[in-house]
């Protein structure tokens, strides 16, 4: 007699939010740690990204302050963020229909990223920034261009690594 298949098994998006939240944790960012992943319409990982700097430029060696008496020393204008690099990474073809899992609601800027490259579907954890005028203009490009986003429902479920 065949025995039964495990029932506590996690769901596609409690796995590919998992691994979004586990790449924020690569992020050099002492404020704020975003992870991102993108996923084909057959549940199969196309690319991941974090908030961070560009490829060649050291993290030791550029600014992480919010703000400073030099207007050159904060790290906005040096940092990627993780949806964009997410997209950057990618070395396959086209992101047509693909969907992206994100532990933060992304700004305009990533929003046009997300739009340009055909991703259909945003999955977000979190949209701590939804007041401002950036997420607002997200949320009117992604609505315009036909792109969904959905809050992630969080299960309560804790994993715990051991690494």
């Amino acid at each position: 007699m065949a025995s039964s298949k495990r029932k506590d098994y996690i769901s596609w998006d409690e796995y590919f939010m998992g691994v979004a939240s586990l790449a924020a944790l690569r992020s050099k960012d002492p404020n704020t740690q975003v992870g991102a992943c993108i996923v084909s319409d057959d549940n199969k990982i196309l690319s991941m990204g974090y908030n961070g700097l560009p490829v060649g430029c050291s993290d030791d060696e550029f600014p992480w302050n919010r703000e400073s008496d030099d207007p050159y020393d904060n790290k906005y204008f040096y940092t990627t963020h993780s949806e964009l690099n997410a997209i950057l990474n990618y070395r396959g073809g086209s992101l047509e229909g693909a969907k992206i899992y994100v532990t933060l609601f992304p700004c305009n800027e990533c929003a046009k990223a997300i739009i340009q490259c055909g991703i259909k579907k945003v999955i977000y954890g979190d949209d701590k920034y939804g007041d401002t005028s950036s997420v607002k203009a997200s949320k009117r490009m992604m609505a315009a261009a036909g792109v969904e986003y959905i809050p992630y429902e969080k299960s309560g479920k804790e994993i715990k690594i051991k690494l």
